[in-house]
């Protein structure tokens, strides 16, 4: 089999233009992939609180989507009294874990100070935990500015 220069040359410089081509690709795909909102630091966690009910959302990153929750907490002398997280799941899967740790984040967080609070996993659910410790973060410095 003898195959004529310029159709090796060919082939080849074909070959390297595809490679080009699909690596400029895979930058483009990552540069345009949504993702979750790293997670704020609060300027302040020793602030004294302002009594009230505040309001904030989150945002974490799944393996498929890209989940956001609000939570709600009521706060009375610094502790929590009252806690409420909602969410519209994109998944199966999510909706499952969403809903477990919704129904186990009163026990992690009521009673507790705010600036003690260190949410990591709640009955299995470790993702949400994220989308919740940033809505934390925004609500401990809503009432913290309050309190001034």
């Amino acid at each position: 089999m003898n195959t004529p220069p310029a159709l090796r040359t060919g082939a080849a410089l074909a070959g390297v233009a595809g490679a080009l081509l699909l690596a400029g690709c895979s930058g483009a795909a990552q540069a345009e992939s949504p993702k979750a909102d790293p997670a704020p630091t609060s300027t302040d966690s020793t602030a004294p609180y302002a009594d009230g009910t505040y309001t904030a959302d989150g945002a974490y990153k799944t393996p498929e989507t890209v989940e956001s929750i609000s939570v709600t907490i009521t706060l009375k002398d610094d502790v929590v009294t009252d806690v409420e997280v909602t969410g519209e799941p994109l998944t199966r899967e999510t909706t499952r874990y969403q809903g477990q740790f919704v129904a186990g984040i009163a026990d992690v967080v009521v009673g507790h100070r705010l600036d003690e609070l260190q949410v990591d996993r709640v009955a299995g659910s470790s993702l949400t935990s994220g989308g919740f410790d940033q809505a934390l973060v925004k609500i401990k410095d809503e009432a913290a500015a309050a309190a001034k």
